[in-house]
């Protein structure tokens, strides 16, 4: 059926429904004082019953138009229709037969008609609880149970009916007549609702999210119903009776809810209201019927003012603490043990107030989120360099230390300020400080139990709070590797110097030696003593060039004597790749500064002849501002830099140049050679 049929069926059922009901209230208000005492329907209770009908063909008409694949809607229509029929029905049949006989036609017609089409009404009731909340039937091992509840309530039909035309000439008087029948026949729909409830309480017990938080709001009323319903069968007031009323009706509505899903997650809320105002309801009435009834009935005067002061005035003494104890016994009841937003909040300022580490203020922040929104897995992520690494996590609200470190994910590249996918994670939040990305935070919920929107903002929350807290420890970590870095870097260069004189200087002058001791045992022959004397001097001065450049690599006399750029020029000249340097208005400056930026371009000069596949290469120095600018470019291969981490050499660069307040940038693309730019602040020279 298309969607425009469904929603005009729809319609002309749900107006058919709530006509018959105005009707049949219409004939019941005017003959309310024309029909026997047992057979009047124009009291409060009843009429109020009769209202709330109003809204089963009503939410069969939205569940219809909104869900017209869900038979849920269409099982309310039915029972709309069955329930109309079956009010216009009885009110027409006693208009028609008691108050006014004659003045209607075809009212044993009608009255025979609402004496049987009624059972259709608890027919959808119960198919209701079968197929809720989807439409369908949880398995097909459900279909045994369906021809069962079907069959039942068949039967009843028949039963009825027969008892109905029985009493074709009665159909008033006779309504209670035959008992063995009715009987079994109320057994049987009984047996047939009971199989109907459980198919509901096992689809409970084995849902998960949605249908789990749908089914939720359908438990909440049903055992609201069941109460009120109990208070009913035991106090038959007509205040017990509309609460009962008021019942269904929050009923139906949990269900509309459910189906259409509309603001689905905030069952929890209204459960921890319902446990809080029931239990202070409770407590209220416990202290009335303690003082008034109870102390009234033993000094013999309940109807004393005095008890009802009393009692009053002891529900205005002790409402508060009480609220306040069932508030907690309300949000233990809905979330277990789980702080409220405003204690994670307050519980995380006071803890970051006194620790600075990333290994003790991470974790934390782990736990206290874990500890607010009940997530199984919290992940505190920290933005190192161009990674985002996985520092601290928490599982089950327990926090995560470094002997944990086999519960956290590998370190994620990252890219600019945009946060990467998380794997493994259900909500991920950025903890940005002054537009930079410094971290995240990850939650993963425990199956089945989505995250609430007041779980969504505390996180959000944290996560804004957080930013100077993740920036304290991404720059201890920056500290921390950048220290391990240079400590690498000195124990390489002391391997690399030490290699070098083995292998360069020291086997020189080991060639020297022996062949001194060669000239020792030669020297009888004047012509072979001057040709081994002069490759001594030969091989003697290259041990003492050997040496030089060994001392140059260490600090070049060059850079001390004229500076950066006849350094840097000499060292062009050297290179196998043609070197361009163009500097302008560049003095002497701090040794420790010439120093870093001359290695810094020796460096760069290196990687560009290893791996750029370059024609040529240039340097170029600039001093602005305060500062000293310079570059190496080349017009190689290039790379995808924004996606590959720096290497060893890259970040030595980074580090010398940190060390001084300065920085690098590298700027590559394949095909577009690669540009490695710097700068570092201008100190005097003799600083």
């Amino acid at each position: 059926m298309r969607v425009g049929t469904a929603r005009w069926v729809a319609g002309g059922a749900a107006a058919a429904s709530v006509a018959l009901i105005a009707g049949g209230l219409a004939f019941a208000y005017a003959d309310r004082h024309l029909v026997p005492a047992n057979l009047m329907d124009w009291n409060f209770s009843s009429a109020f019953g009769d209202v709330v009908n109003l809204a089963i063909p009503v939410m069969g008409f939205v569940l219809v138009s909104r869900r017209p694949a869900n038979r849920i809607g269409w099982l309310f229509l039915v029972a709309g229709l069955s329930l109309g029929l079956s009010f216009f029905g009885t009110q027409y049949g006693e208009h028609a037969l008691i108050t006014a006989p004659g003045s209607l036609p075809a009212g044993r017609a009608a009255a025979w008609l609402s004496n049987w089409i009624w059972v259709i009404a608890s027919a959808m009731l119960a198919f209701l609880f079968l197929l809720f909340p989807t439409g369908q039937l949880r398995s097909q091992r459900w279909r045994p149970a369906a021809w069962f509840v079907g069959a039942v309530f068949a039967l009843t039909t028949v039963v009825a009916l027969v008892i109905a035309t029985h009493f074709w000439s009665d159909p008033f008087t006779g309504r209670a007549q035959n008992p063995p029948l009715v009987v079994a026949a109320f057994t049987l729909v009984l047996a047939a609702l009971v199989v109907s409830v459980v198919a509901v309480v096992v689809r409970y017990a084995r849902s998960a999210g949605e249908e789990r938080l749908q089914l939720k709001w359908f438990a909440a009323a049903a055992v609201l119903v069941v109460a009120t319903f109990l208070v009913s069968a035991v106090n038959g007031s007509v205040l017990a009776s509309v609460v009962n009323n008021l019942a269904f009706l929050c009923l139906w509505t949990a269900i509309g809810i459910a189906v259409l899903k509309y603001r689905l997650y905030e069952i929890d809320i209204v459960i921890s209201k319902a446990v809080l105002y029931g239990s202070l309801a409770v407590f209220i009435t416990a202290v009335y019927v303690g003082l008034v009834v109870g102390v009234g009935t033993l000094a013999g005067g309940r109807d004393s003012p005095l008890l009802a002061a009393a009692a009053a005035a002891v529900v205005a003494v002790a409402f508060q603490p009480v609220r306040q104890r069932v508030g907690r016994l309300a949000s233990r009841v809905v979330y277990g043990r789980r702080a409220t937003p405003y204690q994670v909040l307050s519980d995380f300022a006071r803890r970051i107030g006194g620790a600075y580490a990333s290994e003790d203020v991470l974790p934390q922040m782990a736990q206290i989120v874990s500890a607010g929104t009940g997530a199984d897995h919290v992940t505190v992520w920290l933005r190192v360099g161009d990674q985002l690494r996985p520092e601290a996590c928490s599982d089950g609200g327990h926090p995560a230390g470094p002997s944990d470190s086999e519960h956290l994910a590998s370190p994620l590249p990252a890219d600019g300020d945009e946060l990467p996918s998380l794997p493994g994670t259900g909500l991920n939040v950025p903890v940005v400080h002054q537009g930079a990305l410094l971290g995240a935070i990850s939650v993963r919920m425990p199956k089945g139990e989505p995250l609430r929107p007041a779980g969504q903002q505390l996180v959000a929350d944290v996560a804004s709070q957080a930013g100077l807290v993740l920036a304290n420890a991404g720059l201890i970590e920056d500290l921390r590797a950048s220290r391990q870095r240079l400590v690498t870097a000195q124990d390489e260069a002391r391997r690399r110097l030490e290699r070098n004189i083995h292998d360069g200087a020291q086997q020189d002058l080991v060639a020297l030696a022996i062949k001194l001791q060669l000239a020792a045992t030669t020297v009888t022959d004047v012509a072979q003593a001057r040709q081994s004397f002069g490759e001594l001097r030969a091989d003697a001065a290259g041990a003492l060039e050997n040496l030089r450049d060994l001392a140059r690599g260490i600090y070049p006399p060059l850079l001390a004597d004229q500076g950066l750029v006849a350094a840097l020029n000499a060292q062009a000249s050297k290179s196998a790749l043609p070197v361009a340097v163009e500097a302008h208005g560049i003095g002497r400056l701090a040794q420790d500064a010439e120093a870093a930026v001359y290695f810094c371009c020796l460096e760069a000069l290196q990687n560009t002849a290893k791996y750029a596949h370059a024609s040529q290469a240039r340097i170029c120095l600039q001093a602005r501002d305060g500062a000293l600018r310079f570059t190496v470019s080349d017009d190689g291969a290039g790379y995808d830099a924004r996606h590959t981490p720096m290497g060893s050499g890259l970040r030595n660069m980074a580090d010398r140049l940190a060390a001084l307040g300065g920085g690098l940038e590298v700027r590559s693309a394949p095909g577009q050679g690669t540009t490695i730019a710097a700068h570092l602040p201008i100190p005097a020279a003799g600083a």
